[in-house]
């Protein structure tokens, strides 16, 4: 060997050792964050209130909903009936109503698009095109705007796969 050949011997040697040191770094980097996507996604919350009433989230509204199935199903395009009444308990009539479906442990939302389809008075409103592709956490937003007021209520399902 000539006097040039040791050291460029070692360069590529501490070439391929940084390259092959940082592709495990790569691996290493990203098996942590999908460890740590997926503990922060498997979590339920302890102590989910499950309730079919609640108070919207600034007090302006009691919503109550109700499935045309029950239990409610997984799998299956259904209806629910929405009912929507200030707090003191006065029907609220004409609102406009946006529902939007989240399943926080996945990531992911409902595969339809729900959508209030008729008032039917005294506060009643038939919301059609849920559906649940799967078991498991679920929360149901509505973003209700009616007489100037605009409010937001979360429902908490667990559905049985």
């Amino acid at each position: 060997m000539t006097g040039d050949a040791a050291p460029r011997k070692r360069t590529r040697f501490n070439r391929k050792r940084l390259i092959i040191g940082g592709i495990v770094a790569v691996i290493l980097i990203g098996l942590g964050y999908a460890a740590f996507t997926t503990l922060r996604m498997s979590h339920v919350p302890p102590n989910l209130d499950y309730s079919l009433t609640r108070l919207s989230d600034n007090g302006v509204y009691r919503v109550t909903y109700s499935s045309n199935d029950t239990p409610v199903p997984v799998n299956q395009l259904h209806s629910w009936k929405l009912h929507v009444e200030t707090a003191n308990g006065q029907p609220v009539a004409n609102a406009a109503i946006s529902i939007f479906g989240d399943m926080p442990q996945h990531g992911h939302g409902m595969p339809t698009r729900p959508q209030v389809t008729e008032n039917l008075g005294s506060g009643d409103y038939l919301v059609e095109g849920m559906k649940f592709q799967m078991g498991g956490w679920w929360v149901i937003d509505f973003t209700i705007n009616a007489n100037g007021q605009s409010d937001k209520v979360s429902f908490n399902l667990m559905l049985q796969k």
